[in-house]
């Protein structure tokens, strides 16, 4: 039995990746928006963050009814229970990585949780 999942993402709209990775401490999706559209709904969450990385692309994100722009290497850490919705720019396409965790729930990270051999 192998200590780890590998899987291979193609050019899919939205991948989530809980399934495909056998996640349980997270979710990850990768999202592609066409140029000049968006995600056709406004959402928050009742427990998870989430951290959006702008992998290419740009466009427009509204939370709680402020617009801020984004582009390839921004990345944004919102509150469960902000609203959001994605746009893609009328002239370019996104592409971003959504990672969802369980807001105050990480104990240790790096250095503390690491075993170094």
């Amino acid at each position: 039995m192998s200590n780890y999942t590998k899987t291979n993402i193609g050019k899919e709209g939205r991948v989530e990746l809980h399934d495909a990775l056998s996640l349980t401490g997270a979710e990850v999706s990768i999202n592609t928006l066409p140029t000049g559209s968006h995600i056709p709904f406004i959402h928050s969450h009742k427990n998870n963050e989430e951290i959006y990385g702008i992998l290419s692309g740009k466009g427009k994100v509204i939370i709680d009814d402020e617009c801020i722009e984004i582009k390839e290497g921004d990345w944004l850490k919102i509150k469960p229970v902000a609203k959001r919705q994605f746009f893609a720019s009328e002239n370019s396409s996104i592409s971003f990585v959504c990672i969802q965790v369980k807001e105050n729930s990480l104990d240790s990270f790096t250095v503390n949780d690491a075993i170094v051999y």
